[in-house]
């Protein structure tokens, strides 16, 4: 593994090297390194709203048979992890990683008052909170966290590693953070930094010799980490979409890339009609990949290091529909992994029986988990909306 100090220092050069006037402003805004304890987090963004009951599934609860007819799923099919809840059956990995100790399930997680639409829940998780001056400032839980952390100059603090555009979690006005959809990404950004690295440099401390210099680091950075994610290939993740992008989270872990968060994301949990197959396909994809990300880790001793955090933006509906789906809900359960968690499950187990207009009823409020990583794991000062939340218990101490 390559020396963090030495490796990447101008990293998300690589990526703004294009877009001179953000890559100055950025760089304006830089200082001095603060403390790393080494630790990184990974966020897996489950869109479309999962249906949290047929994934940690409370089959003792009498609201289960009562509310779910068609898409109740068979008890001896089950994987009874507990006396109170099961796992779905395609979880079979997640399974194991709960068995050894290496995943826990914090339940009932969500928020007052409950925003059933796609964007504007998500945007409640991304942000922190769903006042509306904080829905208003387009800025994230982890981008303003890391706002008040001082930075290396061009070293990332976060990287989202897919397609789409940067979530808005990552945003903050001291942010740096980047987007890499494959590792062919890696290529083209080495040849981008390489083609820059032709402008003179005039040795005489100028902001031209400073800017011609950090195109001639992020250059080198660039080279060495298509070269390292190019030679890992020790270990095997499953052919589907996340599994890919863990891969290559992997990769970027491994070779030193300088981020303390990864994001990733998988789509396709708005359940409306015929869940039963694409639901559990999807869990299954989850399973294999997320149980091959920390078997890597494992493998190469950095799984003390990791903690992940899988969420969506909201649950399903307890009762089913005509369609053989669900609905939006509110409350549903929030997977994380790691060696570091004190516990195997936090929160309480929702009722089926015990509702509120007809929807589970949260326990564990979604900015507990985010204070709680924030100051426990990474160790970061918490942003202003959510200095009034707080969960003790959730780290080993």
């Amino acid at each position: 593994m390559l020396n963090r100090r030495n490796f990447l220092k101008t990293s998300s050069l690589i990526s703004l090297a294009p877009t001179m006037p953000m890559f100055l402003r950025r760089l304006a805004l830089a200082a001095e390194s603060a403390t790393d304890n080494g630790r990184i987090l990974v966020v897996i963004q489950l869109d479309g709203g999962n249906d949290g009951i047929n994934t940690v599934v409370p089959f003792t609860d009498e609201g289960y048979v009562k509310h779910r007819r068609a898409l109740r799923l068979p008890e001896a099919e089950l994987l009874k992890v507990s006396d109170e809840f099961a796992l779905h059956s395609r979880l079979r990995s997640i399974s194991q990683l709960f068995e050894e100790g290496r995943l826990s399930i914090a339940h009932g997680v969500g928020y007052p008052n409950p925003n059933r639409s796609h964007f504007e829940s998500m945007k409640i998780w991304q942000v922190g909170g769903n006042q509306p001056e904080l829905l208003s400032t387009g800025n994230g839980w982890l981008g303003d966290a890391f706002g008040s952390a001082p930075v290396t100059t061009g070293k990332p603090q976060a990287i989202h590693v897919g397609e789409d555009s940067l979530p808005l979690a990552l945003v903050g006005r001291r942010c740096m953070a980047t987007t890499v959809s494959n590792p062919a990404d890696l290529q083209l950004r080495a040849s981008i930094s390489k083609s820059n690295h032709s402008i003179d440099r005039t040795g005489d401390g100028s902001l031209a010799d400073f800017v011609s210099k950090s195109f001639s680091e992020a250059y080198a950075s660039a080279e060495q980490l298509s070269q390292a994610t190019a030679k890992d290939a020790s270990a095997r993740y499953p052919d589907n979409r996340l599994g890919q992008k863990l891969k290559l989270v992997s990769q970027l872990i491994k070779a030193d890339a300088g981020a303390r968060v990864y994001y990733a994301s998988q789509s396709g949990y708005d359940t409306h009609a015929g869940q039963l197959s694409s639901h559990g396909d999807l869990l299954g994809e989850l399973s294999s990949s997320l149980k091959a990300f920390m078997d890597d880790m494992k493998q190469s001793s950095l799984e003390d290091q990791i903690l992940v955090i899988c969420f969506s933006e909201f649950g399903r509906r307890v009762e089913e529909n005509d369609s053989l789906g669900t609905d939006h809900g509110t409350a549903g359960p929030v997977f994380l992994a790691g060696t570091q968690l004190a516990e195997r499950s936090y929160g309480q187990l929702p009722s089926l029986m015990d509702l509120e207009n007809d929807d589970l009823k949260f326990h564990l409020d979604f900015r507990q988990l985010y204070s709680a990583i924030l100051t426990g794991w990474l160790e970061l000062e918490l942003p202003q909306p959510l200095r009034g939340f707080r969960m003790d218990g959730l780290l080993k101490s």
